[in-house]
């Protein structure tokens, strides 16, 4: 379940908007919504205009001087980058730019499994070896206190460009650049590791330098990189992927264009959503599965046979890496299944012995999706553990970590997403620890914000072709959702030989026909004559060679329904079970009654069970019981052996069982355990 937030209308910028740059009422609610709210900036930015100011790094004169100098004197420069697609991009990038340069220059990617993130001794060792002088990180490097100083021991100098959140004290390197220093006066600050690069990289060519050049040269791989690290779309990020999307389509790298061939995208209209579901996760594959410096041989291959060689490793690696996220996925809801008072904590916490390193994050934010709450995933091997970290909007994962970071060897990131190595035996005290830092501030539930409400007459092909103005889509920069309120569903049926469904909605005399994706017609739990509202997405999309306007149901409520009042039921619900004390409203709205008892089960029975949406069954209740109450009757009829309850996040599966006799509810150990805290 996710809050609904509807932007207020700006009446008086949707005026303004629709007067002075002439959009349509839609466009103009739309883009008012998202705060622009005069002509110049709805031109701005839907134009993706930005000035580049990249001296304004604190940090970046040191860098640019200390480089300068080794390319001059020619010292062995080792270009240190990531294993996902925003490090390896940003390190094809500034090692093909050094090159250019006359550079003496190599390149080195740590290796997930037997290295793990950023800097690290033994791979400084290697480049020492090699006669290396230099290094520069992109996409790591500001945690790296302790390998800084190692390489200052061997007479090398660092120059650090990152862009995750640093600690309180910097490397001793001999420049250090990233937007998050607290001494920065960029107003770049959400910038990813090869939007850092790239500044870099102006800020060497000097102040006069020829930006739209530059871009020209590398926006396709800035691009990627971009859309890879999920950062929010709007300013410098939007003329990176603008720029990219136009490149990409006729790039001239060849192994870039050889894995766009085999993703079947080379001959498509490029989108940052498919870039974000074709490119990006084919390199990330390839620095999870295998070696990780393929990808980078890959961007910078000028040979026909080797990009094809490479591009089909590339592909079977992520063929691979599904299987395996596949599994650890399943073994993670089992896990829940089993232990399902974890899922009573506020942040997550699942553990595997030897689950692939590779995969846990994009599991951690699978188990975020569906449950809507922060996850850790946590392999243990060898008496380490090693977890990645997905949060909510709202919940500052890195802040979380860091109130641990007692118990951590190691760990970094960002509000939304955190990576931590500590002792396998301090796993448990972690969970209990992030919990407690958790329920010491205000719940935070997910949410999906409506952009603008409309009516079905204003969902035209008109409507979808002006919205690709918009593009490029993102973090920052959503694809809109519009809100269609209290319409009537006329008609429900399948469609893609059952996989989805097909609805016709009623409102003000208007039929639309719209498709919920992956919810087949016997799984959706409303029925014709139900009043609902829609979160809807609207789109143009090529079929047969034609266009076609697609309007797609991203998320459906009953009408009018105030789930975040239902959210709240649900955690105090949760925190009574952990033990919080109750004022005597909280256990009054908690506690319940033969009636609500029998009132839940009379409904249960006489629809033999339920599937769908907990708050639709709470409707069909007519919100007589809290939700947090409605919750706890579920649970102990299940505990009773009434019915068989299955959660996955906010979907319910309730089975009735054959009951044996008469039950005294009220000897549940849940209610015991509530009735010790009236």
């Amino acid at each position: 379940m996710k809050q609904w937030k509807v932007t207020a209308e700006n009446t008086e910028a949707v005026r303004r908007l629709r007067r002075e740059a002439e959009l349509s009422p839609v466009m103009a609610r739309l883009l008012a919504a998202r705060g622009l709210v005069s002509a110049e900036e709805a031109q701005s930015f839907l134009q993706g205009e930005s000035r580049f100011s990249p001296l304004s790094f604190a940090g970046m004169e040191q860098a640019v001087e200390r480089i300068h100098r080794a390319v001059d004197e020619f010292e062995a420069i080792a270009v240190y980058g990531d294993y996902d697609s925003d490090g390896v991009t940003a390190t094809a990038m500034l090692y093909s730019y050094l090159e250019s340069c006359g550079a003496n220059v190599t390149y080195y990617i740590p290796d997930r499994e037997a290295e793990g993130y950023g800097l690290n001794c033994g791979a400084i060792d290697k480049l020492h070896e090699r006669g290396a002088s230099l290094i520069i990180t992109v996409d790591n490097g500001i945690s790296s206190i302790q390998e800084v100083a190692y390489a200052a021991s061997l007479g090398i100098d660092v120059v650090v460009t990152d862009h995750h959140r640093p600690r309180p004290e910097l490397p001793a390197a001999c420049a250090v650049v990233d937007p998050h220093r607290a001494d920065c006066a960029s107003g770049c600050k959400m910038l990813s590791g090869v939007g850092v690069a790239f500044e870099l990289i102006l800020a060497l060519e000097g102040g006069d330098c020829d930006v739209q050049g530059l871009l020209d040269n590398y926006a396709d791989l800035v691009c990627i990189g971009t859309i890879g690290d999920v950062v929010p779309l709007t300013g410098e990020n939007r003329v990176f992927v603008r720029a990219g999307l136009r490149l990409l389509a006729q790039t001239d790298r060849l192994g870039l264009r050889t894995l766009m061939e085999y993703a079947g995208i080379a001959d498509r209209e490029l989108t940052s959503i498919n870039v974000a579901f074709t490119i990006v996760p084919r390199i990330n594959a390839t620095g999870r599965m295998g070696a990780p410096d393929r990808a980078v041989r890959l961007l910078l291959t000028e040979s026909p046979e080797e990009a094809e060689e490479l591009a089909e490793e590339i592909c079977r690696d992520n063929d691979r890496r599904r299987h395996v996220e596949l599994e650890i996925f399943q073994a993670a809801l089992e896990q829940l299944q089993e232990e399902p008072e974890r899922l009573l904590d506020r942040v997550l916490i699942v553990t595997g012995e030897g689950w692939h390193h590779g995969v846990i994050g994009i599991v951690a934010s699978r188990i975020t999706e569906r449950f809507g709450k922060p996850c850790f995933v946590i392999s243990v091997s060898g008496g380490e553990a090693k977890g990645s970290g997905r949060s909510v909007e709202g919940f500052d994962l890195f802040r979380a970590v860091s109130a641990c970071g007692d118990l951590l060897t190691k760990y970094g990131g960002h509000p939304m997403a955190a990576g931590l190595t500590l002792p396998a035996g301090q796993v448990e005290e972690l969970r209990r620890r992030i919990n407690d830092h958790a329920f010491s501030l205000p719940p935070v539930f997910p949410s999906v914000t409506v952009d603008c409400p409309v009516s079905p007459r204003e969902i035209t092909m008109d409507l979808a072709n002006e919205l690709s103005m918009l593009e490029p889509l993102g973090t920052g920069n959503p694809p809109p959702l519009f809100g269609l309120f209290d319409a009537v569903i006329a008609e429900l049926g399948p469609i893609g030989g059952g996989k989805h469904t097909r609805l016709i909605v009623n409102k003000d005399g208007v039929s639309l026909r719209c498709v919920r994706f992956s919810v087949p017609p016997d799984e959706m739990p409303y029925n014709p004559g139900d009043r609902v509202d829609l979160a809807l997405s609207v789109e143009a999309k090529e079929y047969m060679g034609s266009k076609l306007l697609s309007v797609c149901v991203r998320e459906l409520r009953p009408a009018g329904l105030d789930t975040e009042k239902l959210l709240r039921s649900r955690s105090l619900y949760e925190e009574a079970l952990r033990g919080r004390a109750l004022s005597p409203q909280e256990w009054q709205e908690l506690y319940p009654t033969r009636d609500d008892f029998a009132q839940l089960y009379r409904l249960l029975r006489g629809r033999n069970g339920f599937a769908g949406d907990a708050a639709l069954l709470w409707r069909r209740l007519r919100g007589s019981l809290p939700f947090g109450k409605l919750t706890l009757c579920l649970a102990v009829l299940a505990e009773h052996g009434l019915v068989r309850l299955e959660e996955a996040g906010d979907l319910l599966r309730v089975a009735m069982l054959p009951a044996q006799g008469k039950t005294d509810l009220f000897s549940s150990g849940l209610l015991g355990r509530l009735k010790q805290m009236e």
